[in-house]
């Protein structure tokens, strides 16, 4: 998660991309819009493929996170 990061400053403490201003969520509806790795990179070339697999993959922990809680409130 070296790629990811917050601050309450930066869009409302959303979690970016380091370095930029391109939060988590909009790389997933990015993709969830069938737009692929590849164009994205194309249409943002601050953004690296790396960053749009930890995007995914900080949504996969956080989901995982949320299911875990849930589990232990029910």
């Amino acid at each position: 998660m070296n790629r990811i990061t917050y601050n309450p400053k930066i869009l409302g403490g959303k979690p970016v991309i380091k370095g930029t201003r391109i939060s988590v969520d909009f790389i997933l509806e990015l993709l969830a819009g069938g737009m692929a790795e590849e164009g994205v990179v194309k249409e943002y070339p601050q953004l690296k493929k790396e960053d749009i697999r930890a995007a995914l993959e900080y949504a996969a922990i956080t989901l995982k996170r949320e299911e875990l809680s849930c589990i232990k409130c029910g």
